[in-house]
């Protein structure tokens, strides 16, 4: 079987903008007020992978030189992330982010508001200072659109089913809006030519969905000790995610409404959940949300195509490779 690249490998020909990136971050991040400089020193102790700026340098790299355009919109889409992770935590009443207590855990939800709010000011006037009105429009956007996906989901979370269409409108404004957004500026950073930036965005749209699909089904099938969180936890939060909707299609009708109500008449029990996996595994609906993503995986990268070969190239396909063969 081929191997999978690696987080770190994909990375690569970006690692030394990588490694400038850290220092330039907390610069943006930084306050004179006492109180949300300690809070955000600690947000800054929470960084992960850091794989929404690696997806804007390697959007750079690909479509002209890396520069210090493309480090300001890489801050831009790690205020803005960070911001709806802080904003995220207080919504889903979360205690923990990456084996720490969240800031609405640590400080409370007043705070943690509070916080959000002032890192999504700095990201807009970070475009403002630096003039990339482009960046604005592009972020103010994703913004909408994150917006919307989350206030449809939580409409929806009220209903007794959800079609596979409103499924994916539901992901591509929570989700792939914001990997498009990292291509996307990318890419404007690095060259005046809208094909390219049009060819980045659907990449990056394809490659989130991809993502959220393949989250999704993890929910399903990883041990809590890799993924972080229990196994069912979507269900657990009554959510009808494509494993559950593909495979309500290849039940009986019957089943299928059952199952539906197992998740959506009242909080499942763990007999519910496992019931539920059980019904999901039967009928291939982890199979065919797999499929569907290998299968938007290869649109996006039919998208890379139109560029010369390049060790950014190869980054970018490693990377849409790595979504959906992931286990965690």
């Amino acid at each position: 079987m081929k191997s999978v690249s690696t987080l770190n490998d994909i990375g690569a020909p970006v690692a030394e903008e990588l490694s400038r990136f850290g220092p330039y971050m907390r610069e943006q991040m930084r306050s004179k007020t006492a109180l949300l400089d300690t809070v955000v020193r600690y947000i800054m102790k929470q960084q992960g992978k850091r794989v929404r700026p690696t997806l804007v340098f390697l959007s750079a790299g690909l479509c002209g030189p890396i520069s210090d355009r493309s480090f300001v919109g890489a801050s831009m889409v790690e205020l803005l992330h960070t911001a709806t992770l802080v904003h995220d935590d207080v919504v889903d009443q979360a205690e923990e982010r990456r084996g720490m207590g969240s800031i609405n855990a640590v400080w409370k939800n007043k705070i943690a508001v509070l916080v959000g709010d002032y890192l999504l000011s700095r990201g807009l006037l970070t475009a403002v200072h630096h003039q990339e009105f482009d960046y604005l429009n592009i972020t103010s956007d994703a913004v909408r659109r994150m917006s919307e996906g989350e206030l449809l989901q939580i409409q929806k979370s009220r209903q007794k089913t959800i079609d596979e269409e409103t499924y994916f409108r539901i992901i591509s404004d929570k989700t792939a809006s914001l990997i498009s957004t990292c291509c996307e500026i990318g890419a404007v950073s690095a060259t005046n030519d809208p094909d390219a930036r049009l060819a980045m965005r659907e990449y990056g749209e394809l490659v989130g969905l991809a993502f959220q699909i393949k989250d999704d089904i993890l929910d399903y099938t990883s041990r809590s000790s890799i993924l972080g969180k229990p196994v069912g936890n979507d269900l657990k939060d009554q959510k009808i995610t494509l494993p559950l909707i593909r495979a309500c299609a290849a039940a009986p009708r019957d089943e299928a409404k059952r199952m539906l109500g197992l998740v959506k008449g009242r909080k499942p029990s763990s007999k519910d959940i496992a019931t539920v996996i059980d019904f999901v595994v039967r009928y291939d609906g982890i199979g065919s949300a797999q499929h569907k993503a290998e299968e938007l995986v290869q649109q996006a990268i039919g998208y890379l195509a139109s560029f010369p070969d390049s060790v950014y190239r190869k980054a970018l396909t490693d990377f849409a490779n790595f979504v959906v063969a992931r286990t965690k």
